[in-house]
């Protein structure tokens, strides 16, 4: 247990210590225009309290990938934890508040708006097309996902009616105003997330159970095959939303548009995501003890298909109880369908972007909404494990193009660039290794030449992104 505390410490000390350091790089003017004020509209340019925002950014980011995903990336062994705790610190939270600040500086524009002002035009329309794609299959996971569970926990309602329900509600909250539906239910959102991490926490501190530390000894990788799934970089794409997340920064924009002062910011976007890291570390923790070790919980998910849901239902309920287990569960399920509802609002607002087309009138908010919706219900018949494997590569693709506007912005505006660079350039790295070794794209396993390219590959992106950076010296 001594390693999870540890990491569970620097996770809350660093909100403090790394998160008040950032404030200094950003400068932030707690004076400043904000785009709430200057740009207000009733509809997604609101003012809202900053514990609403936080609530909502947290619930936006979450889904289920600090959850699922901390449970399939403990199967790596107690290494998760150092992933989960540095990615967070240094490079996942640090991205989605210095991202989120650029943002808010910018009116609130779209991601990819933001990244054609600092990468140029040709990087801006390729984010614009994998930023709807990255959100289309975003709101399709987190429909699939919580069906399933609630079609388990009450079968009155199958699976596709839980479904029908999910799309029907997503498709209201990406019409509405943002104060009026998800501005109002968030909390208690929020409220079931919250319990489910500290009831799982309690769990872990009182009950019989052990977390494995982290030792010489236990520094390997425990998956059955881990030939074909090496630490790096599968561990780094497998744990994407407990450490780092490019979906994050397609969920800024909203809060971005609803805050106060930029002061509020290291709460919003540092905090949310802090406290998501620690969301995964709990469950990564009590995935390990509950099944007695790594081991043993890469046997148990490889009896049941490899199917994260089934071992957080078994979890939830057995250490929580009928009622705990239920509250638990509804936070899983709230956590998936508020980020799968606002990947949706998010796609609407960066088409009404790239269109420029005001959204007050409903007509045309409907008139962009219905073809993406229509086209994530033709991917609900695609088969789960495919769109899966695509949102987790194309979500660690976005926060490498993120990480490289921050480390523009800073250089432009003459701050500190080290806070950034060195995460962008192992991110870069990480997936483009992930194309040369995983099955899904080359497929050249855990080989010294799919390293060798891939290294090569991350010096070329390296070097033509400096150059951009070198020409961005000139402060506007």
């Amino acid at each position: 247990m001594v390693t999870f505390l540890v990491c569970l410490s620097l996770l809350v000390a660093a909100y403090f210590g790394y998160g008040a350091y950032l404030d200094r790089v950003c400068k932030i003017d707690t004076k400043a225009a904000v785009p709430s004020a200057t740009l207000y509209d009733g509809v997604d340019y609101i003012p809202m309290p900053r514990w609403r925002t936080f609530l909502i950014q947290l619930l936006n980011i979450a889904g289920i990938g600090p959850i699922f995903g901390a449970i399939m990336g403990a199967c790596f062994g107690p290494v998760v934890f150092l992933w989960i705790t540095f990615g967070g610190i240094f490079v996942g939270a640090m991205h989605d508040y210095i991202s989120g600040i650029i943002l808010l500086r910018n009116d609130g524009l779209s991601l990819p708006e933001i990244v054609g002002r600092y990468l140029g035009k040709g990087m801006q329309q390729f984010m614009r097309a994998i930023s709807l794609v990255l959100l289309i299959l975003v709101g399709v996971v987190f429909m699939r996902s919580p069906a399933s569970i609630l079609g388990d926990m009450l079968t009155v309602i199958p699976y596709w009616g839980w479904i029908a329900i999910i799309l029907v509600y997503y498709f209201v909250a990406t019409m509405l105003p943002i104060d009026k539906l998800i501005g109002k239910i968030y909390p208690l959102f929020g409220g079931a997330l919250i319990f489910m991490a500290v009831g799982l926490a309690v769990v872990l501190f009182v009950g019989d159970y052990t977390i494995p530390n982290l030792t010489f000894e236990t520094l390997r990788n425990y998956q059955a095959n881990a030939e074909a799934m090496p630490i790096i970089p599968t561990l780094f794409i497998t744990v994407a939303c407990g450490a780092i997340s490019g979906f994050h920064a397609t969920q800024s924009p909203l809060m971005a548009r609803c805050m106060n002062n930029e002061g509020e910011g290291r709460m919003i976007f540092y905090g949310s995501m802090i406290t998501e890291s620690i969301i995964a570390l709990i469950w990564a923790a009590i995935g390990m003890a509950f099944f007695h070790g790594p081991d043993s919980l890469v046997a148990a998910l490889a009896e049941h298909g490899n199917d994260a849901s089934w071992a957080v239902s078994t979890i939830a309920t057995t250490t929580l109880g009928v009622v705990g287990g239920f509250v638990a569960l509804f936070g899983v399920i709230s956590a998936a369908v508020t980020s799968g509802d606002t990947a949706f609002r998010s796609a609407r607002l960066i088409v009404a972007d790239v269109l420029k087309i005001e959204q007050r009138s409903i007509i045309k908010r409907f008139a962009i909404a219905l073809p993406l919706f229509a086209i994530a219900i033709t991917l609900l018949f695609v088969d789960f494990d495919i769109v899966w494997r695509y949102f987790a590569w194309t979500n660690q693709a976005m926060s490498v193009v993120t990480l490289w506007v921050i480390v523009v912005y800073l250089k432009k505006f003459k701050r500190n660039i080290w806070v950034a660079l060195p995460p962008a350039v192992f991110m870069t790295y990480i997936c483009t290794s992930f194309v040369f070794i995983s099955n899904q794209f080359i497929g050249m396993a855990n080989s010294p030449m799919a390293y060798g390219l891939a290294a090569l590959v991350t010096l070329v992106i390296t070097a033509a992104m400096w150059i951009k950076v070198q020409k961005s010296v000139k402060v506007e």
